[in-house]
């Protein structure tokens, strides 16, 4: 895995990524908003707790700046084997995800997602570079930068109060 690869980006509102069903979105829409990206997967044993968990924090802090970036990831023990569009319909039917569910990526290896390239720069994990789980979460601040790196063990629920000083409220 070794060191970051370097990525020219500076901020996160740099990137377009394409939505569940492959159109393009502007990164930069979020500006001013506090985000928290995760890689998601339906068939994972964290998946009961980190979308419940997600859902909850994202209800609690939307209307204060908060927005939640999933995105679905087939590349641990082929967790999330469906499309993009059926991984949308699985968080927001079972777990009422009201953030958006982008289109599957790859967080790691040759084709991981430009987006993935910079956050794993930004913050490198206990394994370096690589993403070692799904779940993984990152903390970007308004400005687009990247705050802090959680690692799948870790549950949404305990990141509050990171989030809450990202958004001005502590």
């Amino acid at each position: 895995m070794g060191a970051s690869p370097s990525v020219p980006e500076k901020s996160i509102h740099e990137f377009t990524v394409k939505d569940s069903k492959g159109r393009d979105v502007d990164l930069s829409i979020y500006k001013g908003k506090v985000l928290l990206v995760v890689n998601v997967a339906s068939k994972c044993g964290f998946t009961n707790s980190n979308y419940t968990q997600l859902t909850e924090l994202y209800s609690q802090y939307k209307d204060k700046g908060l927005e939640i970036l999933a995105f679905p990831c087939n590349q641990f023990l082929y967790q999330e084997p469906g499309s993009s569009e059926d991984a949308e319909q699985f968080a927001c039917t079972r777990f009422k995800a009201e953030y958006p569910i982008f289109q599957k990526v790859k967080v790691n290896g040759a084709d991981t997602a430009p987006v993935y390239k910079f956050l794993k720069s930004s913050k490198g994990g206990v394994f370096g570079c690589g993403i070692k789980w799904n779940f993984t979460k990152f903390l970007v601040d308004k400005e687009g930068v990247v705050l802090k790196r959680y690692g799948s063990t870790t549950s949404p629920l305990a990141i509050e109060d990171d989030i809450k000083k990202a958004l001005g409220e502590t």
